[in-house]
């Protein structure tokens, strides 16, 4: 048995994988994800679902199953890396609670066809795409760069977030006794605020007067360097953890396969 755990363990664990790509078994699992992403999508559409909810439950049924034996597979192997101490620590970590999530969602399907529970649990297996990332280098890239990157991305969030509410209230001082529908309240100018900041601009909600036209100019140039701010930011950090990245594998490549002799 302890063979057998180790072996399953380097096919599902792609940190104890001896070889570069994803093990067969982890192709196969990659494959049920988009598979059932798939039904997922063609489900919302009447024409491909009406008549056929039995071929869709068994599919969902099958599919729901074999990721259930591949999340109890998981936990059992979990062990074999050094990284987890125990298998409850494993399962509580954010990734595992989310395959978990994913697969109790089938649950939800006796509630009704019409129930809205039922469209959050159909919808909400989208979160197996979130398997994915556990196979993907790229992922733990971003990731990383995220995490360095957390405080300056709060600082632009803070500073999005005091121009939103600054924004919002001068067009309610100016514009809220001429447009109370759109303009009568903070609440309601944030709308308008929200869409010129984000340059969106559907154009739904304008400032008719002199003065509300120049603060709304204001807010749209002033938006064009916000979204600009976090880009720069999470562009920066990307960066740096592709080439920290490229510069371990070409380290690790120029390593003597065999040690040198004395």
């Amino acid at each position: 048995m302890p063979e057998l755990r180790r072996r399953l363990a380097k096919e599902l664990d792609p940190m104890l994988r001896d070889k570069n790509g994803l093990s067969p078994t982890n192709q196969f699992v990659c494959a049920l994800i988009l598979a059932s992403l798939l039904m997922t999508i063609l489900r919302t559409e009447v024409t491909v679902y009406a008549g056929r909810e039995h071929l869709f439950l068994i599919a969902d049924l099958m599919l729901t199953g074999l990721l259930a034996v591949e999340y109890g597979l998981r936990l059992w192997v979990c062990t074999e890396n050094p990284a987890y101490r125990s298998r409850l620590a494993y399962a509580l970590t954010p990734a595992t609670l989310i395959d978990l999530l994913a697969v109790l969602l089938i649950l939800f399907s006796p509630l009704g066809n019409q129930g809205f529970l039922l469209r959050l649990a159909r919808l909400a297996r989208i979160l197996r795409l979130a398997k994915l990332g556990r196979f993907s280098l790229a992922f733990n890239a971003v990731t990383q760069a995220v995490g360095r990157r957390a405080y300056e991305l709060w600082l632009s969030l803070v500073f999005s977030a005091a121009l939103l509410l600054v924004s919002s209230a001068f067009l309610y001082l100016i514009e809220g006794g001429i447009q109370p529908e759109a303009f009568g309240s903070i609440p309601r100018a944030m709308w308008w605020s929200v869409a010129t900041l984000t340059t969106v601009g559907y154009g739904d909600v304008y400032p008719v007067t002199a003065v509300g036209r120049f603060f709304g100019a204001l807010t749209a140039i002033i938006g064009i360097g916000l979204i600009a701010m976090p880009t720069g930011i999470l562009a920066s950090a990307f960066s740096e953890a592709f080439q920290e990245r490229c510069l371990r594998n070409s380290a690790g490549a120029d390593e003597p396969m065999n040690p040198p002799a004395e």
